[in-house]
């Protein structure tokens, strides 16, 4: 597998907000790291690179600006967003001045966090780091919003394009519907899970016309992205005849 995903390194020393951040950008598709002091930031910048990270502006050993500033000065180049309480324009002159992209006062959504983290990465990729995700001979192009399966265009309907991301981020991992469900149509969804059932025989249709078969049921768990042989396919093939019959 070939995963090129973006790397976001949440920097806040409440523990519960940053994990809560973090937790919401891996069911992006992001990868993320976590860390609640300035120092530890650095230290993990080294181990990490992240493409891009959310600071807070007060932490425990100094100023997030600070932190920031002693980053750009060590040659950090990625993108900065930064968390404040506070919402007056000098603040946000500071944070700017050090070389802060963005400035998102709390309370915020996570929604509108992770739309200013993707307008911030949009804004400021090299072409090379477009986000790209490959699965075997599945291509899935965030900015193009394009998928393709063996060379061929596949046309999908933003929520099959949204499942079909979600799937291949987390590929090889068996996904519940119940987190399909969070991730694809959101939180507050008060609809049945058997949707997801519905929009994975969709994405079926138009994913596994192709060979070898992607998309994958693990019964009473959920759905996987993983190679399936070809006796496999066939035992599902028939299963799935013999359901129909029923």
């Amino acid at each position: 597998m070939n995963l090129t995903t973006l790397r976001v390194l949440v920097v806040d020393d409440e523990s519960y907000l940053a994990d809560l951040i973090a937790t919401a950008l891996r069911y992006e598709g992001y990868d993320t790291a976590v860390a609640g002091t300035g120092s530890a930031a650095a230290e993990l910048v080294e181990a990490f690179r992240p493409h891009l990270i959310v600071m807070d502006v007060m932490l425990p050993d100094g100023s997030g600006i600070d932190a920031c500033r002693r980053l750009r000065q060590a040659g950090f180049e990625a993108p900065v967003v930064f968390l404040t309480a506070r919402d007056s324009t000098e603040d946000k002159i500071a944070g700017l001045t050090v070389g802060g992209d963005d400035y998102v006062t709390k309370p915020f959504s996570l929604e509108e966090l992770i739309a200013r983290i993707r307008a911030v990465l949009r804004r400021t990729a090299h072409p090379e780091e477009r986000t790209r995700l490959t699965f075997a001979d599945l291509e899935i192009d965030d900015e193009a919003h394009e998928v393709r399966r063996q060379g061929v265009r596949v046309d999908l309907t933003p929520t099959e394009f949204k499942l079909l991301r979600y799937l291949a981020a987390h590929a090889g991992r068996v996904l519940t519907k119940r987190q399909i469900l969070d991730h694809v149509w959101e939180y507050d969804f008060g609809g049945s899970d058997a949707v997801v059932q519905t929009y994975v025989s969709y994405l079926r249709r138009k994913i596994d016309v192709f060979e070898p078969t992607l998309i994958q049921t693990v019964p009473r768990v959920g759905y996987v992205l993983r190679l399936q042989d070809a006796d496999a396919r066939r035992r599902e093939t028939g299963r799935q005849d013999r359901g129909a019959g029923r």
